[in-house]
């Protein structure tokens, strides 16, 4: 076998492995908007675990959804999330508030307390944004279901202020937050 094919398998495996890890282990995030300030604010880079409650299988509704070695949410995690039904185009961040077997309450709209609405109908959350205004949580659109999250936040890779130039906007104080 020549030696430039050796290189080209190599080359070409190594990606392969590379996509498949960025599709299936992490994923990096950019922070858009106010949603999780003064925790996450704009410009930073999270890298986000997607086998944190278990392998997400979509089939795009050519398969059934799925996850294996399935872990649930935990109350407290930040977690990416899409939206059911595709109401708004992205994917969103916020902090899980309530779990499964939870009961909760909204008062001025920006509480969780034990309360009325129940989350047990079959692996339903209820994710806050800490900024009140962000029409991405659960205060607007209702609980979101387990299908919808994508993984849980596990840090902060780096953080860039797109308003400056290339070298001047990295913050070097929240990196690896």
């Amino acid at each position: 076998m020549p030696n430039w094919l050796k290189f080209v398998i190599v080359f070409a495996s190594a990606f392969v492995l590379m996509l498949a890890f960025r599709a299936l282990a992490f994923s990096v995030y950019t922070v858009e908007g106010k949603g999780l300030q003064p925790v996450y604010i704009q410009g930073d880079r999270l890298l986000v675990n997607k086998w944190s409650y278990g392998l997400r299988i979509d089939g795009g509704g050519m398969l059934p959804y799925s996850r294996l070695l399935r872990k649930p949410v935990n109350k407290g995690d930040i977690v990416v999330f899409d939206l059911p039904n595709d109401t708004i185009q992205g994917e969103f961040i916020a902090r899980c508030k309530a779990i499964p077997g939870d009961s909760i309450r909204i008062q001025n709209k920006m509480m969780v307390v034990p309360g009325l609405k129940d989350c047990a109908d079959a692996d339903y959350y209820w994710l806050e944004s800490l900024h009140p205004k962000n029409p991405a949580d659960s205060r607007h659109l209702g609980l979101i279901s387990e299908h919808n999250i994508i993984g849980r936040v596990v840090t902060i890779l780096y953080s860039h202020d797109d308003q400056k130039d290339f070298w001047e906007g990295y913050r070097q104080e929240r990196m690896f937050q």
